[in-house]
């Protein structure tokens, strides 16, 4: 190959540019190499390099996303690795290629002889060898540990592959010939991809995403499935949201997370903002106090006809009715181009914003207004439960935003005064938090925390500017957001990351102590983190991985948690770990603050079971009204199934280390979904992704799959 040159780069790169830094892909054939330097880019992922065997020479500083982990995959890909760096790596290069893999090795084949060589047959069928695999592959990595928990990413990476060897070695396996672990799909989400982008996308040098239909499962003794994610036609790991709309391109990421330290110009009600190609980029102010496409009784005759939402109320619920409640408003307020034949849009998140003369920071159990924040598609919306006024309305182009979080600061105003306002953070699939000072109409910055989505974000009940995002990336990140002075300048930084064995889906801050744990329901399990700052590590892994009872009884620690709340101080409610099923169980009792070690697999203490829908649909989330000792839950049909938990806390509290049989529980009430009708037809397969109530529990905010927020009142 010629010289390396300026002409030749950009010859060969995607897109055509007069510009290095534009280059987003470089075709090179370059087997000869010996030195590379790859600082201050935007790397994510190492293995690419092992197309460089002759490699002596490696540096890639300032690669914010590159790890220790990375280092020792590129020590173990490239054997003739001297200089990564600039630091002489020969020493502890040969450990890595020689010692820790024969360690490794010999536990990977410990694990197998012990509690896997006597599940296969001798006469065994294919179907048996690749169910006993997958088996055999996901347990190996969370059960050989070796090395210190800093170093657990490369140690189930370099596992996963001496697995897949030993398998293909002992059992005539094919073994996988790239050593990075992509995350797998199920045959049966490959079954439900209804199209391929991968030709469109290589055309274009972007990554797309294929949105793929939910199918359910109606034969209740059917084995359970999960639910499609989307897929992604691009050599790297990308995923977005479990439940996608529509077709969508990724954007090219940041740098590094960063954050503006300039306001953004106003995201107005009504009116979408113009991109921003960079922090600090402002957004146009427009009107609020606009309304939403909603009808009430006296409306019905007159806009049914006009592409309007209808409403049938049908009083029909089951359970033992304790609490009544009357559907109060259907409202279509996240639709896209406002259209009103807009029912793909899925509605994920929504919160009551805090009284400010509430001392709510202080007592979470306090009432809130009656203004609720939702999300979904490319809006915010800010809704008065009572009378139904969409309140305000900020759009983002080309954003899905799938989470909300309220926190109250105070900021010093023009006059030099002091005041209480309450700030709005929403994120979603561009990995960016968007900030806004509600009363000012005002998105005053963002924080570009993750080159993933962000599943869900929330705020520490005792530190106002602490932020938590949990992202696609497989890190919760907690940020310090500041405070914005009266020209709305502020300054944010990362103080912490969580490192997460899959994706993170819902957290949830320990109410007993907030300030040191963090739990979080995952893709691949529910997980417990030491969050102290007085701790100089910065990157932790996790500290717990809890096991739950599995279909078959047995306990497992391999399961998807899409649902997580607190009940009170102890009392943890979550699912699935199996269809129709929802646990309550005991903090304290599950794990011990005062164990050493990280890394640990402790049995979750259950204290009953809430009986639910019979669905294997996945992410339809929970909620609790710790005030009223209430959980909530939506189903598969559009319903909401309420548990009065009143009379059982006592009693586990008082139980304290006693075990008792394990209960179930049936709702104490289950609204059904009433009649909509749109264009004259009826809303059929309503999913209801989430369902929250004020800390009084006057409204009940339902979000469902088919762009309508429905809101109850109890009477």
């Amino acid at each position: 190959m010629s010289k390396i040159t300026t002409e030749l780069l950009l010859e060969r790169a995607v897109p055509r540019s007069t510009r290095l830094r534009k280059i987003e892909t470089l075709n090179l054939t370059l087997p000869d190499l010996r030195v590379l330097n790859c600082n201050n880019n935007k790397l994510e992922d190492v293995t690419a390099l092992k197309q460089f065997p002759l490699l002596e020479e490696l540096t890639y500083e300032n690669n914010v996303y590159l790890t220790l982990n990375d280092d020792y995959k590129v020590m173990f890909l490239l054997q003739n690795l001297r200089l990564l760096n600039g630091k002489d790596i020969t020493k502890l290069a040969k450990h890595v290629r020689h010692v820790n893999s024969r360690k490794l090795t010999s536990k990977v084949t410990a694990h197998w002889e012990k509690f896997f060589r006597d599940q296969l047959p001798e006469k065994h069928t294919a179907e048996q060898v690749k169910s006993i695999k997958k088996k055999f592959l996901k347990s190996v990595q969370t059960n050989v540990v070796c090395g210190p928990s800093s170093l657990s990413e490369f140690t189930r990476w370099r596992v996963k592959m001496i697995a897949e060897e030993f398998l293909a070695s002992s059992l005539g396996l094919e073994s996988n010939s790239d050593p990075e672990p992509e995350e797998k799909m199920d045959e049966n989400e490959e079954e439900e991809s209804s199209e391929s982008p991968r030709e469109d996308a290589e055309d274009k040098g972007q990554v797309t995403v294929t949105a793929r239909k939910r199918k359910r499962n109606r034969s209740k003794t059917h084995s359970r499935k999960k639910r499609s994610k989307p897929q992604v036609t691009t050599e790297k790991e990308a995923v977005v949201n479990p439940r996608k709309s529509s077709l969508v391109q990724d954007e090219p990421a940041p740098e590094k997370p960063r954050t503006s330290n300039q306001p953004a110009k106003e995201a107005s009600p009504e009116q979408e903002p113009e991109e921003t190609p960079k922090n600090g980029e402002q957004l146009p102010k427009g009107q609020s106090n606009r309304r939403s496409s909603q009808l009430t009784g006296e409306q019905k005759s007159q806009e049914q006809d006009n592409g309007v939402v209808t409403l049938t109320p049908v009083k029909n619920s089951k359970g033992k009715e304790d609490v009544s409640a009357e559907p109060l408003h259907f409202l279509q307020c996240h639709s896209k181009g406002n259209s009103r034949e807009d029912f793909k849009t899925q509605l994920w998140s929504c919160v009551f914003e805090p009284l400010l003369d509430s001392g709510a920071r202080k007592d979470p159990i306090v009432s809130s207004s009656r203004t609720v924040a939702t999300c979904g598609g490319e809006s915010v919306c800010l809704i008065d439960c009572e009378t139904g006024t969409v309140l305000k309305k900020y759009k983002v182009a080309a954003e899905e935003f799938f989470s909300v979080a309220w926190t109250t600061v105070t900021m010093v105003i023009s006059d030099s005064r002091k005041k209480s306002h309450n700030i709005l953070a929403a994120a979603g699939r561009r990995g960016i938090v968007k900030l806004i000072h509600v009363a000012a109409d005002f998105c005053y910055g963002e924080i570009k925390a993750h080159k993933k989505p962000i599943a869900t974000v929330c705020f520490s009940p005792t530190r106002e500017t602490h932020l938590f995002t949990a992202s696609y990336d497989k890190r919760i990140a907690l940020w310090d957001i500041g405070i914005p002075d009266s020209d709305y300048n502020f300054k944010a930084s990362q103080l912490l990351v969580l490192e997460v064995l899959s994706i993170p889906l819902r957290i949830a801050l320990v109410p007993s102590c907030p300030d040191q744990y963090l739990l979080a329901g995952c893709e691949g399990g529910c997980f417990a983190w030491n969050i102290k700052l007085d701790k100089k590590q910065k990157n932790r892994p996790f500290d717990a991985t809890f096991q739950f009872p599995d279909e078959d009884g047995s306990m497992t620690t391999l399961h998807r948690v899409d649902g997580l709340a607190f009940l009170n101080d102890d009392v943890v409610v979550s699912k699935s770990s199996k269809p129709g099923c929802i646990y309550l169980w005991s903090w304290s009792r599950s794990f011990d603050t005062k164990g050493k070690g990280c890394q640990r697999t402790t049995a979750a203490v259950i204290l009953a079971e809430l009986e639910w829908s019979t669905t294997d649909m996945s992410y339809l989330t929970l909620s609790t009204c710790p005030a009223k000792n209430y959980v909530f839950c939506g189903d598969e049909k559009g319903s909401v199934w309420m548990y009065n938990l009143s009379s059982y806390t006592k009693a586990w509290s008082s139980a304290k280390g006693k075990r008792s049989p394990l209960q179930k529980i049936p709702p104490a009430q289950i609204l059904q979904w009433p009649e909509l009708r749109a264009n004259g037809e009826q809303l059929t397969e309503v999913l209801v992704n989430n369902v929250v109530s004020d800390p009084t529990f006057t409204y009940l905010v339902v979000l469902t799959s088919v762009n309508i927020t429905a809101i109850w009142k109890k009477s």
